[in-house]
């Protein structure tokens, strides 16, 4: 626990800062996060980041992770994102055939779906930072996440019996899981008296609950990722907390929730 509270403090020290400074810091940031996580995910099938599928697999996340307010980089090029993104495709299905199948139909599936799974995350992380509010509304996620997975945590272990996805994730339980999202929701009202999300308290109590749902589903996804291939965590870089998919997983989910509902 020392360890894993250490870890946390010195992470918000660094990455706070960068997210209330925005611009090209936290683009940076963005891609240096989402090209660790899109590692963790290949090594999780063993694939690695070096390797031929590894490197298409970066540039097309690369390519998918440019912000909206830089598209004219591609739009100059003559091409769009999703036009770059059918020709690294070809690429992955020719190298299928180049490899008589060692790197099969399935593997490229993988590799393209992670692609997706990563860069939709981080490409709306860097959207909603940069709209007017952008500060107010990331630092609102973040609560939220933190509320959510401290009230299912302390609620689940005060008052939980019954199993949520034994399966999945053998410890959260149903009572943790509606208790998440009730913290969650006490914390966005909270919210509202500090800074301005542009929301009224009947809309942010529905966009709260929802993306406190949708945030736990984020965990049980990568949960989900991690059992299947027998994995306990998805990487090591920080000590505690396991790699950067265990730290993100939720926010995957929520960040592109958040901008779509707003």
């Amino acid at each position: 626990m020392k360890q894993r509270i250490i870890t946390a403090i010195i992470a918000a020290a660094v990455f706070l800062p960068i997210i209330l400074y925005g611009k090209s810091p936290f683009i940076i940031l963005m891609y240096l996060i989402a090209s660790i996580s899109l590692y963790e995910a290949l090594k999780m099938r063993g694939f690695k980041i070096y390797s031929i599928p590894g490197l298409i697999s970066l540039g097309i996340l690369w390519v998918f992770l440019i912000p909206d307010i830089y598209i004219g980089v591609i739009s100059n090029v003559g091409y769009s994102k999703i036009e770059l993104a059918f020709f690294a495709v070809l690429i992955f299905l020719t190298f299928t055939v180049i490899t008589k199948n060692r790197f099969t139909f399935d593997d490229v599936a993988y590799a393209l779906l992670s692609v997706l799974y990563v860069g939709i995350g981080y490409f709306y992380f860097m959207e909603i930072r940069f709209l007017e509010n952008g500060a107010n509304l990331i630092f609102y996620a973040l609560f939220i996440i933190w509320a959510t997975d401290s009230g299912a945590y302390f609620i689940g272990k005060a008052i939980g019996k019954k199993k949520l996805w034994p399966h999945i994730s053998p410890n959260k339980t149903i009572e943790g899981f509606f208790g998440g999202v009730v913290c969650a929701i006490i914390v966005g009202v909270i919210m509202t008296f500090f800074s301005d999300l542009d929301m009224s308290i009947p809309k942010l109590i529905v966009v709260t609950a929802i993306l406190s749902i949708f945030g736990q589903m984020g965990d049980l996804v990568e949960s989900a990722l991690k059992r299947h291939y027998k994995v306990k965590d998805s990487g090591h870089l920080l000590p505690g907390h396991g790699g950067m998919l265990d730290r993100f997983d939720s926010l995957l989910f929520v960040l592109p929730l958040l901008y779509f509902l707003l």
